[in-house]
């Protein structure tokens, strides 16, 4: 790799000039680190990316995110030309589940709608009648007829919340986010005690007795929007540390105090400026999902995209 310097700032307008040279467009997850997120042509949640990303007419995407996410990328543009810059970033919850563990427990449960969460493999979407997002999975699951029974992949807690807010029966695989579900109760209420004056803003990943002391229950781009939205001033945040930075950067009259400064995810801190300058040049590593499991994956993400919002 041809560098010429290790000075971020040359780094920086070195990425700049082959995104321009290689038609490609920079994808950033808000969890990412800040330096990231500075030099992102769009940065927000997975699904916004990569939704985004089809309706441009770049030829790369560098996706700076988790393995899962630069395949739904693939999914939705198998036109372009897909890059993660650190292929080892990856996802514990994702590989909680597989392919073949879904299809035998679908054997297993006869006639079932299974609702997969879009933190999954490109292969275990393709085993999915219909994907959800954590800012749409009650939606999805409303869509659902009456009389199907549900199975939600892979987070329980995520299939938990969405139980509760919808009265459905719906039976869920026992993964969960390492990261959120060790949010415990006791730490909620530290902090929260700590700052009487603060809203409790909790993703539906965290365990359902941290939900149940949120004063809002929100997704990461949900979290964002609801932040611009409101008139209070000081917000606790119960996600990963990564959101701070575009939170307080969009709302700098604002304060924000995480849940627990231990929400910290390894892998979406993995991709530094150097791992997307090495991609850039390199053109790799490529992250491209086969016909036979991108159309059937794509399939259960177009049903989601077609259900309307409540």
């Amino acid at each position: 790799m041809n560098t010429e310097s290790d000075n971020p700032q040359k780094i920086t307008e070195r990425i700049g000039q082959l995104l321009k040279e290689k038609n490609a467009i920079l994808l950033v997850h808000n969890y990412q680190l800040p330096e990231i997120q500075d030099i992102a042509d769009l940065c927000g949640d997975s699904l916004e990316l990569s939704m985004k990303a089809s309706e441009t007419d770049a030829d790369v995407i560098v996706f700076c995110g988790v393995h899962f996410m630069a395949e739904t990328a693939s999914i939705l543009s198998p036109d372009k030309t897909v890059l993660l810059p650190v292929e080892t970033a990856g996802c514990p919850m994702a590989d909680m589940i597989t392919a073949k563990g879904l299809r035998d427990l679908k054997q297993k449960m006869g006639d079932v709608e299974v609702i997969s969460y879009v933190n999954t493999t490109a292969e275990v979407k393709a085993e999915s009648d219909i994907c959800c997002s954590s800012a749409n999975a009650v939606s999805v699951a409303n869509s659902v007829d009456p009389q199907k029974q549900i199975l939600m992949t892979p987070d329980r807690n995520l299939a938990q919340y969405t139980r509760k807010q919808t009265g459905r029966e719906i039976q869920y695989w026992d993964g969960y986010c390492p990261i959120h579900n060790n949010l415990s109760a006791q730490q909620a209420e530290k902090v929260k005690a700590a700052h009487p004056d603060a809203l409790f803003l909790a993703h539906p990943e965290c365990p359902p007795e941290v939900l149940d002391l949120a004063d809002v229950v929100k997704s990461t781009s949900g979290m964002i929007s609801y932040v611009e939205e409101s008139d209070h001033r000081k917000f606790i945040i119960g996600t990963e540390a990564g959101i701070l930075h575009p939170l307080s950067q969009a709302n700098p009259e604002k304060v924000f105090l995480p849940a627990d400064p231990g929400m910290i995810c390894a892998d979406m801190k993995k991709t530094g400026l150097r791992d997307v300058l090495r991609a850039l040049e390199e053109m790799t590593p490529v992250v491209n999902v086969p016909e036979d499991i991108r159309v059937p994956a794509k399939r259960a993400l177009d049903r989601m995209l077609a259900v309307p919002r409540d």
